[in-house]
């Protein structure tokens, strides 16, 4: 996987890209497929594939505060379009000045200029340029001055809705997990490394690896069923609490995974958690005693799902 911080980083192509624009977030199935399209016109071409995305979102730039939450950071997001057979991204920062570029001086100098396109595939309700002026009409208009052919990304659809981040996001913030897992064709999952934490779970018998959320909000809460990659071949069951602990006046958010059967330190570990099944809401107990019946509770349902889920895939 070649990754590119900015567009005239990627080099040159003799023969041109196929290129397909957007933000992607999740890399659900409708992503995959748009993927499947790209790397697929581009064989056929024999050009070279390649995804353009932007950091941050756009909506992030102009209402921070409005802006939907993220399924994925971007360094989730290069990993996941990896695994659909892409072998370049270009991240194309967005910012003020990328904001003021026209629609027509935006087709010229990125796609054609230095990205070199041959063929774009975006979706039909795709736009660009200052003011989001610029849409797929506009695109086939300059496409024949400039030498490239556009196609509409083919949508993919549930249940006769197409699927989107926006769904995925909404399935998540209900705790319907398994139907997000089935958009997104793969857990949801949430990545970073352990830092070292209060270590106050070590002490009530339940050791946790605790992952800070720093600046992400994930569209869910509460407690799940999960399994861990990244600390063996295989992966590893668990319970996870995403919350702020509100028995110990916790003010950040804070994921915390208890290892089934695991007793080894990895502080400063990599992992990624994978939620497979909702639980129940994070709340307040009255106690600490409270508290840690509860999480037997919760262990003891998280190793029951997640083993009959086993069961069923050997």
């Amino acid at each position: 996987m070649k990754f590119h911080r900015e567009a005239h980083a990627v080099p040159e192509a003799p023969a041109g890209t196929a290129v397909t624009i957007g933000n992607f977030d999740g890399v659900h199935l409708g992503h995959q497929r748009v993927m499947k399209q790209l790397v697929d016109h581009a064989r056929s071409r024999a050009i070279a594939p390649l995804v353009v995305v932007f950091e941050p979102h756009p909506r992030e730039f102009f209402a921070p505060l409005q802006a939907p939450t993220r399924l994925t950071t971007l360094r989730e997001k290069v990993e996941a379009l990896r695994r659909c057979g892409v072998q370049e991204v270009t991240c194309l920062r967005f910012n003020r000045a990328l904001a003021g570029v026209g629609a027509q001086d935006f087709v010229q100098r990125f796609m054609v200029q230095e990205l070199g396109a041959r063929l774009v595939i975006v979706g039909n309700d795709f736009r660009f340029g200052r003011g989001r002026a610029g849409d797929v009409a506009l695109l086939r208009e300059l496409g024949r001055t400039h030498g490239y052919d556009v196609l509409e990304a083919e949508t993919f659809e549930i249940e006769g809705r197409r699927v989107s981040s926006s769904w995925v996001r909404e399935l998540l913030a209900a705790g319907e997990v398994e139907a997000a897992n089935r958009l997104l064709g793969r857990p949801f999952s949430l990545t970073g490394r352990v830092i070292l934490g209060a270590q106050i779970g070590r002490t009530l018998g339940f050791p946790t690896a605790n992952i800070d959320m720093e600046n992400r909000a994930p569209p869910l809460r509460g407690v799940f069923a999960v399994q861990v990659d990244g600390l063996r071949p295989g992966l590893v069951n668990g319970v996870a609490n995403l919350g702020t602990r509100p028995v110990f006046a916790g003010q950040r958010l804070l994921l915390e995974v208890f290892l089934f059967d695991w007793n080894e330190d990895i502080y400063g570990r990599r992992i990624s958690v994978q939620f497979r099944r909702f639980l129940r809401p994070e709340r307040n107990f009255d106690s600490v005693q409270a508290l840690c019946v509860q999480m037997a509770r919760d262990s003891d349902q998280a190793r029951a799902i997640l083993a009959a889920a086993q069961r069923g895939n050997s």
